[in-house]
């Protein structure tokens, strides 16, 4: 990353990082995309296992993994500082905090996760293959975490296209060993839906293995990188990606988790309807990954600006995300309404799922726009390492107005399943709003002199 002088010249460095990052994000949810689809085209029942396990794994890992990602914009204000031997440290402690996260979950799983599953009210048999499902992708977390850490440090960096080389070698990886663990080829046995998990376990371990060989190897990676680090964990030095890390992480987590919720409230109803949302909600999920790419961009550009004193750029970054981010949902979301049928016959052969889906993805466009807001602006924030009142925002957001509202609609009125997703826009846009108000209450009055002082 360097110093922009002009609008343009601040488009084009967006951009360039945006871009990587964006087909990175394409690649990671490939694997979800893979899993659904093949698992889908095996059975039905599978795809329904499928989602109920994602419902379950979602909120988890991106809520935890949401911790270590504030490893991004505090290497970026670190970098803008010029301090490599802390660069060194953050990235260091993240990895040992990424363990022992990934360790802690599988820990909880091993006791919670088949009571969990007893507890929806789901057929036996898709619980089957959303347990088996979980179980497979349980190999893969500490690798997965470790990745986000490295991910993470790459970015902070300006080197998005490294993380982008490493995604698109992986899918091929990933496709295969879905082919072969789903459908039991080439003497595999045939596992189904459960295959999905341990396919992706899989390809887990190679994408962070590679990265690590990477960092370890090359510049400008390497000369940030002490391995004498290694030797000094304290948790008073991870204090500070604790402190920004935990309302980040319980921020994302409160979203999924919301989306998880609504999955299993929507599971008393038949298997296809479960498949439609899913779908619809996959759907929505992989446009989403522009205005979440445009969100870790905007993260890593606010910090580096703020941690070299340049305040006014850092504004001038955070607005031109957000709007490119809304501009982006609109275009996408129209084309999703216009094709929704065209889209839905994707996800399944079943005409009465294709229906479902394209119903549901009627709701798209308000969805995607309200969604891309409250991403960047909180993104932005991020930046700023402003986080705890972004927490509060969006917890009231999701769970105080998104859940309600929905479940009112879809019990009494005649929506039904349709109305979780007008509650779910109308959380998503309040949490917008919110977030787009304290952004400009903070450059206003927090970071508007080089003798301004960072908030927390």
């Amino acid at each position: 990353m360097k110093q922009t002088y002009t609008l343009r010249e601040k488009i084009k460095q967006i951009t360039f990082l945006l871009i990587p990052i964006l087909i990175t994000q394409l690649g990671m949810f490939s694997m979800v995309f893979f899993n659904t689809i093949m698992s889908g085209k095996y059975n039905p029942t599978d795809l329904a296992g499928v989602a109920i396990g994602s419902a379950v794994w979602n909120p988890v890992f991106i809520g935890l993994s949401g911790i270590l990602l504030a490893v991004s914009p505090i290497a970026a204000q670190r970098f803008g500082e010029k301090k490599k031997r802390e660069v060194s440290s953050v990235v260091t402690h993240g990895i040992y905090l990424g363990f022992i996260i990934a360790t802690f979950v599988i820990i909880l799983g091993y006791f919670f996760l088949d009571p969990l599953l007893s507890m929806m009210d789901a057929p036996i048999e898709v619980q089957e293959i959303a347990f088996n499902y979980l179980v497979g992708l349980s190999y893969g977390i500490i690798p997965l975490f470790i990745f986000n850490v490295l991910r993470s440090f790459i970015y902070a960096l300006g080197e998005t296209r490294v993380v982008m080389i490493i995604m698109v070698l992986s899918l091929p990886i990933n496709f295969v060993l879905n082919y072969v663990f789903i459908f039991g080829k080439w003497g595999f046995p045939e596992l189904g839906g459960a295959g999905a998990g341990y396919a992706t376990s899989i390809t887990f371990w190679a994408i962070a293995l590679i990265t690590a060989y990477i960092i370890h190897t090359k510049e400008p990676f390497s000369s940030f990188i002490f391995l004498t680090d290694f030797k000094s964990f304290t948790w008073i030095k991870s204090k500070e990606i604790l402190k920004i890390g935990i309302p980040m992480g319980l921020s994302s987590f409160f979203e999924t988790s919301m989306f998880a919720v609504v999955t299993i409230l929507i599971s008393k109803y038949a298997i296809s309807t479960i498949a439609a949302y899913q779908s619809a909600l996959n759907i929505v999920s992989f446009l989403y990954m522009i205005p979440i790419s445009i969100s870790m961009a905007l993260t890593v550009l606010v910090g580096f600006e703020v941690g070299s004193v340049r305040f006014k750029d850092a504004k001038t970054y955070s607005w031109l995300g957000i709007n490119l981010s809304i501009i982006v949902a609109l275009v996408t979301g129209l084309l999703v309404v216009f094709f929704r049928y065209e889209v839905a016959g994707f996800y399944s052969n079943d005409p009465v799922v294709v229906t479902l889906t394209a119903s549901f993805l009627i709701y798209a466009l308000f969805f995607q726009m309200a969604d891309a807001l409250q991403a960047t602006a909180q993104a932005a924030l991020r930046g700023y390492k402003d986080v705890n009142i972004a927490f509060i925002m969006t917890l009231i957001s999701y769970w105080l107005i998104c859940l309600p509202v929905g479940y009112l609609l879809s019990h009494y009125t005649k929506l039904d399943a349709a109305g979780y997703w007008i509650g779910l826009t109308v959380g998503l846009l309040a949490a917008g709003v919110g977030l787009s108000g304290r952004l400009i209450y903070i450059q206003r009055k927090k970071f508007v002199s080089p003798f301004a002082k960072g908030v927390n």
